[in-house]
């Protein structure tokens, strides 16, 4: 599938690494990240959910970040989808490069009243490094697809994604569901989010999912970031 190119000048990348965030240099010079949910065998056995690990890998299948969910026994088992997180972000030196949190809403995930008020609407923040906000993500109202902005810094719209109407799950779903990413005035797709089929065996008995994100290369690196807390929003969501 062809997309729509942002277009800046010559020596865009090599601004964007003297400006990028300490420890996501690498981001630089991708255009695709590959996302794997670890299996936990104690959730495939006995469906006691365990807190999210994931490796993110280049488009050659090479590792080059971990992230690992913190969040406590009680708000997983009774919150479940809706829990509020904390994701730590590390590289292979084991240094933690980002920080993803979004706070517990009682009353948010229906994209029906996400545009009604704030406490309705998933957000998350996403920190590189820790203690440096670089953007967000905010869920948008929506009577049939999931709808999301992305913010930078300043809270301004750079981005947004568009989910299906219908996310099509489990081990009798054959199929990928792809989530497109648009300029911010939603007009130009420049790339996707997309949730693979994992296979009959792991679907049935567990929840791990393989997601890829496609977007241009010379996006700026505090945005990829920011889309990496996008995909971590819609992984634990959907």
């Amino acid at each position: 599938m062809n997309f729509t190119s942002i277009t800046h000048e010559p020596n865009m990348l090599s601004n964007q690494r003297t400006s990028c965030p300490p420890g996501l240099e690498y981001l630089t010079y991708l255009d695709k990240i590959k996302v794997e949910q670890l299996v936990s065998l104690t959730e495939a056995f006995i469906g006691f959910e365990r807190n999210n690990k994931y490796v993110l890998r280049n488009a050659n299948d090479e590792q080059f970040l971990y992230a690992f969910e913190e969040t406590d026994t009680c708000m997983r088992i009774c919150c479940t989808n809706q829990r509020g997180f904390t994701v730590h972000v590390v590289d292979n030196m084991k240094q933690e490069v980002m920080l993803i949190t979004r706070e517990f809403k009682c009353c948010a995930g229906c994209c029906w009243f996400a545009g009604c008020c704030l406490g309705c609407a998933f957000e998350v923040r996403v920190e590189a490094p820790p203690g440096n906000f670089i953007g967000s993500i905010k869920q948008k109202g929506s009577f049939w697809k999931a709808s999301y902005d992305i913010l930078d810094e300043s809270g301004d719209t750079i981005l947004k994604i568009e989910g299906p109407c219908c996310i099509w799950d489990g081990p009798c779903c054959p199929c990928d569901n792809e989530f497109k990413l648009l300029t911010a005035d939603g007009m130009n797709q420049i790339g996707n989010l997309t949730k693979e089929y994992a296979g009959f065996v792991k679907e049935m008995v567990t929840v791990s999912d393989k997601f890829t994100i496609s977007f241009p290369q010379d996006l700026s690196v505090k945005a990829k970031g920011t889309l990496i807390g996008a995909l971590l929003l819609i992984v634990i969501f959907c």
